[in-house]
């Protein structure tokens, strides 16, 4: 028998770009779904969630101003990350949801496929969801889809991969940049796709991962007054209502899932655009 022991990976947040621990040094332990340890995960704090708002805040405009082609191209350039390292992927999804090697694989499968499908998205939302409307008048009237700005996402606890994608690329492939809380149980899945948008041309602050426990961290987000929408898709049943609240101080754009909703959706690309609406005078 070797007497090495292993070097094991403890899993950090993911803000501005960079991989650091949380700011108070905690760390909780994250078991798999038969209950056998499977690693340390940074345990985030309110400073850190603040941290993560501020970078997305720095981000957003320099994200928006990019070419929605270009947008596409980031989105896409993650999914071949993705592709590349499928089966580490599926590792981990098989043991956070305690799912077989077969099941584990269609799940990356079907995230990577929604990666594409978001990237897809990102030229076709200005003419899906705008349009020129009819005026009485010399003049031109536009109705133009803009991102609303930062959005604080709470993490389905139940899918590991497959919901946590959906529920930050809905509204990255609009021009927002997002925070979102790693589902407390289950992270590993989504830090490791986090750490692979370091080298799939994601602008640092475009998304920020936090982990940690969500009872503790969601509150902050949601009442944080530079978060503009909120996505409660992963919030307790009993805590939705609260959370809700929270974020209508602020008068942020609350998405709540209409039941299990296993498709992608552009609902969930409408919850966080706005509608902007430009007048143009007709020259003679």
């Amino acid at each position: 028998m070797s007497d090495r022991l292993d070097v094991r990976k403890t899993y950090k947040l993911l803000i501005n770009g960079a991989f650091p621990r949380s700011e108070s040094g905690r760390s909780y332990e994250v078991t798999s779904a038969k209950g056998s340890f499977l690693a340390n995960v940074a345990q985030g704090s309110r400073k850190d969630v603040r941290d993560a708002v501020t970078a997305a805040r720095g981000a957003q405009s320099k994200w928006w101003n990019a070419t929605a082609y270009n947008r596409g191209q980031v989105l896409y350039r993650l999914a071949e990350m993705a592709e590349s390292r499928r089966d580490e992927l599926a590792q981990h999804v098989a043991l956070a949801d305690g799912v077989n090697a077969r099941t584990s694989q269609k799940t990356v499968s079907a995230s990577i496929d929604r990666m594409v499908w978001y990237a897809g998205w990102t030229d076709k939302i200005a003419q899906v969801l705008g349009g020129t409307n009819p005026v009485a008048g010399p003049f031109f009237n536009f109705s133009i889809p803009v991102p609303s700005g930062v959005v604080g996402v709470i993490s389905v606890q139940e899918s590991s991969l497959l919901g946590f994608v959906d529920a930050v690329l809905a509204p990255i492939c609009a021009g927002n940049t997002v925070v979102a809380l790693a589902s407390e149980a289950r992270p590993t899945p989504a830090v490791l796709l986090g750490e692979m948008t370091a080298s799939s041309d994601f602008p640092a602050g475009v998304l920020n991962i936090v982990t940690g426990f969500t009872g503790e961290l969601a509150p902050v987000l949601a009442a944080h007054e530079d978060v503009d929408g909120i996505d409660l898709a992963g919030a307790a049943l009993e805590t939705v209502d609260e959370l809700a609240a929270l974020g209508a101080g602020s008068i942020k754009r609350v998405y709540r899932p209409l039941g299990k909703e296993d498709d992608p959706s552009i609902r969930r690309v409408r919850a966080f655009v706005e509608t902007s609406t430009v007048w143009h005078t007709i020259g003679q």
